[in-house]
């Protein structure tokens, strides 16, 4: 059984609550569907050398990744500072270019603000121009 968005944007916005965002107070949550149906979550994760730190998105992947998914469908992006979801929280370019390794053109990227408010895009659209292992 495939969530509706508004079951995606809730299981994201549950990841956003286990954040560790001590430096920033920007805390992000992800949920990311595979092609067979199941859902890894991420939410970021901050270090104070800051480059070690990790974004939901990525979080999500990983976690999808060790545990064998290679493909994926749709990501549900929420975030805030102070964990309160007040606009759009889209991927960091670095989210992108890591997204694309996995999904194809058409994979779909929504941006949740509220269950009634949710911004549907594609891999396309949010990074235009990507490198891929197709241009390998």
């Amino acid at each position: 059984m495939s969530m509706t968005d508004s079951q995606l944007f809730n299981t994201a916005c549950d990841a956003m609550k286990k954040a560790y965002a001590p430096y920033s107070e920007c805390y992000v949550g992800a949920a990311l569907v595979c092609d067979d149906g199941s859902v890894y979550t991420g939410c970021n994760i901050e270090n104070a050398a800051f480059t070690p730190g990790i974004c939901a998105e990525r979080t999500a992947i990983s976690k999808a990744v060790s545990e064998g998914k290679r493909r994926f469908t749709k990501i549900m992006v929420v975030g805030g500072k102070d964990g309160v979801i007040k606009g759009t929280f889209p991927p960091c370019g670095v989210c992108r270019q890591v997204l694309r390794e996995f999904c194809d053109d058409d994979f779909e990227v929504m941006f949740g603000v509220s269950e009634d408010n949710i911004e549907h895009h594609t891999m396309k659209e949010i990074l235009p121009f990507s490198f891929s292992s197709k241009d390998m």
